[in-house]
């Protein structure tokens, strides 16, 4: 796409330096800022993301609340042990395929803005568009605010332990404490917001490892009676769709590495890498701590509880609850926090190609930030928390997501037919996108059977984005405005002084 809102010149390389190989690709700009000039600093989003933090952006996105949900979910479609650890199994390559996909398409394409960009590219700026739409009014905003509700629940019920119920308000105010907090670090430093995503992914991590310990070694010891029994023969086949679906929710979120190719060292090497260690982490902790959850406590004990972990952790020690608390709390924060790093910046790229308004492709000169297209979230994650069918809304667009998903994979097929002279610095063969793309194809038809009034509510709020497209592009929504003027001089925002990727 042409249509790049702002001074279109070239590539900023890792930090304020450029190797000899970027400089001959991609000269340094000689109209720079008297901001930019002073300091020899060009303002653009620097690439300042290694692979330790692409790493903890991946495992801190996808290791949300669902490890603590899913279990439950799962079993109350397929209550048999065996059944569901298979079911795991086959989530994680599932989700595996789909990040390997994107893995080849975030080193294919230069550009930030994810699977945005592979829509837009391949099937047209309406495609595109309908992507952002999906994700602004719902999607990723709604899901921001119900795990930090989750987070709150998690850090109050410690300290309050004595009450019987904490009220609304008090979980609703430190929700509302905490989504500013991280909107505000996310505005601030990009650095820093990536400091805070290692250690919560850390502390996750380790949190998730100290959980399982207790089952494991009583798994080695030999209590392993909850595993004795093979397959149930009653189980209904019909029903294991939906707890694959259920399963699938807690894997999702590695979408997000490549919504930040521009910010990337060396991200022809870093993203695959980061995907495939991301993945291997992700996928053994779900199996290890599914493994000790039925090691401690049976079906019934799962079925019948609220908080799988805390039963959990309850039979297992019966005190120091608080560690689950802290896991959870760290976990919902961490994945919030990565999902306005990573959906910012397809914000930001939309604006850029033209289908939001400028203003929203700007980058405060100072932090080097892109502060309207955060804040941009802002009123949306304060209506879902208003609102008391959010939790409705995301499950009606929650379809989307795979239709969206199993799309950006397709544009793999689609483009190695038309454009097969592309540079593939990584390169995955056919059979992975095709898997993929038909198990997303699956979940959506799925969706479409089990579900047929929510999939045509979501499908009509989504398609809801076509009129809101046509009236914008008629109203020319990328033109510089007065009020934009005066925002830019309010916030001391510009375009980026450089093109960060190649067209």
């Amino acid at each position: 796409m042409n249509n790049f809102i702002g001074q279109s010149v070239p590539l900023l390389a890792e930090d304020t330096t450029t190797s000899e190989e970027d400089e001959e690709l991609y000269p340094k700009s000689s109209k720079l800022s008297p901001a930019a000039a002073a300091d020899d600093s060009p303002i653009v989003l620097k690439r300042q993301l290694g692979l330790g933090s692409c790493i903890a952006l991946i495992v801190g996105s996808v290791i949300g609340s669902g490890i603590f949900i899913s279990p439950k979910g799962i079993l109350q479609e397929v209550p048999d042990v065996s059944l569901s650890l298979m079911l795991w199994v086959i989530c994680g390559v599932a989700n595996t395929l789909g990040a390997l996909c994107y893995g080849e398409l975030g080193t294919t394409y230069s550009k930030s803005g994810g699977d945005y960009v592979y829509l837009l590219e391949s099937f047209g700026p309406m495609v595109g568009f309908l992507r952002i739409w999906t994700s602004l009014i719902a999607v990723r905003s709604g899901s921001i605010m119900v795990v930090l509700l989750t987070a709150s629940v998690y850090i109050v019920k410690p300290l309050v332990s004595h009450c019987q119920e904490v009220p609304d308000i008090v979980i609703s105010l430190i929700t509302l404490i905490s989504m500013y907090c991280l909107f505000y670090l996310n505005c601030v430093s990009v650095k820093w917001t990536s400091r805070l995503q290692q250690f919560l992914t850390l502390a996750k991590v380790l949190g998730l490892i100290i959980i399982l310990v207790p089952g494991i070694f009583l798994f080695i010891q030999g209590n392993r009676d909850n595993f004795s029994n093979g397959i149930e023969s009653h189980i209904e086949i019909t029903k294991l769709p939906l707890a694959l679906y259920s399963g699938m929710y807690a894997y999702s979120g590695w979408q997000c590495l490549p919504q930040m190719t521009e910010e990337i060292k060396r991200p022809h090497r870093t993203i695959p890498v980061a995907i495939i260690i991301s993945m291997v982490i992700i996928t053994s902790l779900y199996l290890l701590v599914n493994v000790s959850y039925f090691t401690v406590l049976s079906v019934d004990d799962i079925l019948n509880s609220e908080a799988v972990a805390l039963t959990y952790w309850q039979s297992a020690f019966n005190k120091m609850s608080w560690i689950i608390a802290l896991t959870v709390s760290a976990s919902c924060i961490g994945s919030a926090n990565a999902s306005i790093l990573s959906t910012s910046r397809m914000y930001f790229v939309s604006s850029r190609e033209g289908q939001l308004p400028s203003f929203f492709s700007m980058i405060q000169v100072n932090c080097k930030t892109p502060i309207p297209a955060i804040l941009l979230m802002v009123p949306f994650c304060l209506l879902c928390l208003t609102s008391s069918s959010v939790y409705s809304l995301i499950n009606y667009l929650s379809f989307t997501k795979w239709l969206f998903l199993g799309l950006s994979a397709s544009t793999i097929l689609y483009n190695r037919w038309k454009h097969p002279e592309w540079n593939r610095p990584f390169k995955v063969p056919l059979l992975v996108p095709i898997t993929f793309v038909l198990f997303c194809l699956f979940l959506v038809t799925l969706s479409l059977y089990s579900a047929p009034i929510e999939c045509g509510i979501g499908l009509g709020l989504m398609l809801s984005g076509i009129p809101v497209y046509l009236i914008s592009r008629r109203q020319c929504i990328g033109k510089q405005s007065y009020i934009t003027t005066w925002l830019q001089k309010l916030v001391l925002i510009v375009q980026q002084e450089k093109c960060t990727y190649i067209d």
